[in-house]
């Protein structure tokens, strides 16, 4: 192996060690990247005795995509390592392709590694990468969160995501692959200049001349994500006074709220909204001020998917019912991003998971006694074997059945100040 292939395992392995991982996942698409993550990912696994599991998502978005995903299959068994394949099928080709797949990956994803009870999944995201986000967010005229870009760790949807080649130049990959004498897939969509990301690597080019590189702009990356780590940090503090979560909702003390620093207490409301909302993308600036003038008017509002009503000295902001209503899962299925409703025992063959709605609530006679708000409780999961209600353990009608919240109380004061 070159000095370049043992520093690059070096760096790989310095990022693993810190978690202490005993078993974990990669998620592997055939390209240059997430193979080096994969193959750097089974030599950490087997020098230092721990499980390591691989998923490949299909999008199915274009031909050839179901036999890359065999050939990434053939290498984990090649290597010793499970391997699963998750296909998307939902798209209705509405909306923003890339950022649909991207929430349908990481949600599969995520689905998997709960399945495996996996410490953290690896993902093969580089400095190119970093360097691109950060010209993206630079012209979506983006705050400190935005230039911060992607963090090396983050939590979200329950699980732990790390990107150890954060700091490596994807050209290093490449030729860790070559040395390692495996082939890799290019991805035609990586020179379509319809999305943004394209644009962006080749305007890296064009600015070379300037000193702007992928160097310069993780550092810049790095910068911000220690400007962010002091707000957050703060805000932390403030959320001890302010902030009670309660069955996946959070109440926040108004006048408390409303005494904080501006910017405080903006991060803590756009960081209730997203976390209530499971969503990866939180309300814009003058989304947030009408909020808070209706929070200063007492008046209940609706934002990011979230309903967010008065409630004696509190705001209450809990799932909107209309965000939630067409959600469906099959039981023990992640459902909202957040839940997951299973039968102490039994069968669970054929039960959907929905929202449980007004008429499911008047069948739950103990409603009252949840502490919940009614708002809060229509939006929240039930059990349904066709039209029949089956169990809301939210709603104080178990009939034997549990609901878990994969972020729960300490999962929104942690993701305050982890990202």
């Amino acid at each position: 192996m070159s000095a370049d292939s043992d520093f690059l395992r070096f760096q790989f392995n310095s990022a693993l060690a810190a978690e202490t991982p005993g078993r974990f996942g990669v998620a592997c698409s055939g390209g240059g990247d997430s193979l080096a993550t994969l193959r750097l990912a089974a030599a950490y696994a087997r020098d230092n005795g721990v499980e390591l599991h691989c998923i490949t998502v299909d999008h199915g978005l274009r031909t050839g995509s179901d036999q890359e995903a065999s050939d990434v299959a053939d290498i984990c068994q090649g290597l010793g390592v499970s391997h699963e394949i998750a296909r998307w099928i939902n798209w209705d080709g509405q909306g923003n392709l890339q950022d649909e797949a991207r929430r349908a990956r990481y949600g599969l994803i995520a689905d998997w590694a709960h399945g495996l009870d996996l410490d953290l999944v690896c993902l093969g995201h580089t400095a190119d990468d970093q360097a691109e986000t950060v010209l993206m967010q630079i012209a979506r005229s983006a705050g400190v969160d935005g230039l911060a870009a992607m963090a090396p760790k983050r939590d979200h949807l329950g699980v732990t995501w790390l990107r150890p080649l954060l700091q490596t130049r994807r050209d290093a990959l490449r030729d860790y692959l070559r040395v390692e004498g495996q082939s890799w897939i290019d991805d035609p969509s990586n020179e379509d200049e319809r999305f943004d990301r394209i644009k962006a690597r080749n305007i890296l080019e064009a600015l070379k001349p300037l000193g702007v590189s992928p160097e310069k702009l993780c550092t810049l990356a790095g910068n911000m994500a220690d400007a962010r780590h002091a707000l957050n940090q703060q805000v932390w503090h403030f959320a001890g006074d302010v902030a009670l979560v309660q069955e996946g909702d959070v109440l926040l003390h108004r006048d408390n709220l409303m005494r904080g620093h501006f910017e405080t207490r903006r991060r803590l409301l756009r960081h209730a909204l997203t976390w209530v909302s499971a969503s990866d993308y939180g309300p814009r600036q003058r989304e947030i001020m009408n909020l808070f003038k209706a929070i200063k008017e007492e008046r209940t509002a609706t934002l990011c998917g979230c309903l967010i009503a008065q409630e004696n000295d509190r705001i209450r902001i809990s799932r909107e019912y209309s965000a939630v209503s067409s959600l469906q899962t099959a039981a023990g299925d992640l459902w909202d991003n957040r839940w997951r409703l299973r039968p102490e025992d039994g069968d669970a063959t054929g039960v959907t998971i929905r929202a449980l709605g007004e008429e499911g609530l008047q069948l739950c006679n103990e409603w009252r006694e949840t502490g919940l708000s009614r708002a809060s409780l229509v939006a929240s999961p039930a059990a349904f074997r066709g039209e029949a209600l089956l169990a809301a353990p939210l709603a104080g009608l178990a009939n034997g059945w549990m609901a878990e919240n994969a972020c729960g109380e300490k999962d929104f004061f942690n993701s305050l100040v982890s990202h």
